[in-house]
This record gives C-alpha cells, structure tokens and sequence, in this order.
C-alpha cells in the first residue's frame, strides 16, 4: 500500500502544476478549447490524489 503524501511534496507538486499551467498559458498563440480542456484535465489529474492524500492524512 502506498504511503499518503507529506504536506511539503503537495505544495510541491501544486506549484509545479501551476508552473507549467503559467508556461503553456503564456507561450501559446491563442488560448482555445483544447487548451483550456487540457488544463483543466491536468487540473483534476493533479488534485484529485492530493486531495485524497490529504484526507488519509487526517
């Protein structure tokens, strides 16, 4: 069984995820549908586990 996250790699992970969403919404000609679905995708991909790490944690 996987251990939960710690705090410190959540934060981590976030703001990686925040990072590459600031580089791709910055470095793209025109912000369309599938960039905005792609975000959001990653978006769930990213805080779904860590909200469910989160409550394993408590």
């Amino acid at each position: 069984m996987k251990r939960p996250l710690s705090k410190p790699q959540i934060v981590c992970i976030i703001l990686l995820w925040a990072a590459l969403c600031y580089i791709v919404l910055v470095t793209a000609k025109q912000i369309d549908g599938p960039t905005i679905l792609t975000i959001l995708i990653s978006g769930a991909l990213v805080f779904i586990p860590t909200i469910k790490s989160l409550k394993k944690n408590k």
